[in-house]
């Protein structure tokens, strides 16, 4: 039976990519019903919206998504696409996996990273007062008399809200995506020690969670805790710490669980060190949808020209083949990606020392030797 799959050209170049990212997915031989759908700045006019209210319906539908990337206005127009999308959808985990795979230029080869980014809460919740605004006077006044700090009144504000509930389910995730796949380690990253009400109540649950999965927090002096046992370790790294520590010892690390905001930009620090957002698949997971994506944005001034990177989106597929249980045809979709890039001879622009070499290949050639590895 043919997996019903909602499919999201995108604008800018997505179109070109998630065509051949298609044609890969259909030579794996799983069979799919593709349920093609627009969204992006190419159908605002047509649809009055980037997200079209028919588009959300159809991933309800088909449960799975697969999208190219849209445009995202810099300071001014619409929000996010992709944050609407986890809104509406409940999409609390972000995954991205970062790995290094040999012909990619690098100056690391030793990386295989897992970031679990929490989707829904913290500063990239939306929960924002515009400067200048009645609402935004009320809040700076009440922050003020209720003794929580002074703010300049000239400020706009965003809210960081961690709950929980949200804290939770997005660790217990991490946890069971671990023992899933077979890694080894979690760790947890924060600024608990400066923010202790958000990022604090972050850690806080975060080793509750950990004791539940049988690791022992071990609390040896003011500040200094220490993790034993459990079939997954567990451990904790202040953010700025974490960031110095995936510069120097990437090997050290498996998954990292983060706050939306630390997630958003650890996943870019990450995917620097496996060669850039080109090689960086994503996905956007919650209890009843997924959404599977290229991390890095739309490239407008590279549409038409056949000429980006489609590995991201290719590699994005391979998720959807992994959630939808096609293991082996996840395996030999990751395999020929990882054969053609070693070879060298269809790689992209971007992958070559020289990126205006001539011999550079286009994105549908990278593409059509990634099918023909496959079929070997």
């Amino acid at each position: 039976m043919a997996y019903p799959v909602t499919l999201i050209s995108g604008d800018g170049t997505g179109p070109e990519i998630v065509a051949v990212t298609k044609k890969v997915l259909d030579a794996t031989g799983v069979e799919f019903d593709w349920v093609e759908m627009e969204a992006g700045v190419d159908v605002m006019e047509k649809y009055g919206s980037p997200l079209p209210d028919h588009v959300v319906d159809s991933i309800r539908e088909t449960k799975v998504a697969l999208k190219g990337p849209i445009t995202t206005p810099v300071g001014h127009g619409f929000r996010s696409v992709n944050v609407a999308l986890r809104k509406m959808l409940n999409l609390y985990v972000c995954l991205r996996p970062c790995k290094y795979y040999p012909g990619v230029r690098s100056r690391y080869d030793n990386v295989d990273i897992i970031i679990v980014r929490e989707n829904t809460e913290d500063l990239y919740a939306g929960v924002e007062f515009e400067q200048g605004k009645p609402e935004t006077a009320q809040l700076i006044k009440f922050a003020e008399e209720s003794g929580a700090g002074k703010i300049r009144e000239d400020s706009g504000i965003s809210l960081k809200p961690i709950s929980v509930s949200g804290t939770r389910r997005i660790v217990q995730w991490a946890f069971d995506y671990a023992r899933k796949y077979n890694r080894k380690k979690v760790t947890i990253v924060h600024k608990a020690n400066i923010m202790k009400y958000s990022d604090g109540l972050w850690l806080k649950v975060g080793r509750e969670v950990a004791e539940e999965n049988g690791v022992k927090v071990v609390h040896k002096a003011e500040g200094w805790v220490v993790y034993e046992g459990g079939d997954v370790e567990f451990e904790d790294r202040i953010v700025d710490n974490m960031c110095m520590q995936l510069v120097q010892k990437p090997e050290l690390y498996d998954i990292l669980v983060l706050p939306n905001f630390y997630g958003d930009i650890l996943s870019d620090l990450s995917a620097g060190l496996v060669g850039g957002l080109g090689v960086a698949p994503g996905a956007n997971i919650g209890d009843e949808y997924a959404v599977f994506e290229a991390t890095h944005g739309s490239a407008p001034k590279y549409k038409g020209m056949d000429k980006v990177n489609p590995s991201a989106m290719i590699l994005s597929g391979m998720l959807m083949l992994r959630h939808l249980g096609e293991t082996e045809a996840a395996d030999r979709l990751e395999n020929a990606v990882a054969a053609v890039i070693k070879e060298g001879k269809y790689t992209t622009y971007d992958m070559r020392e020289n990126r205006d070499d001539p011999t550079a290949a286009k994105c549908s050639e990278y593409a059509a030797a990634i099918i023909r590895e496959m079929e070997k």
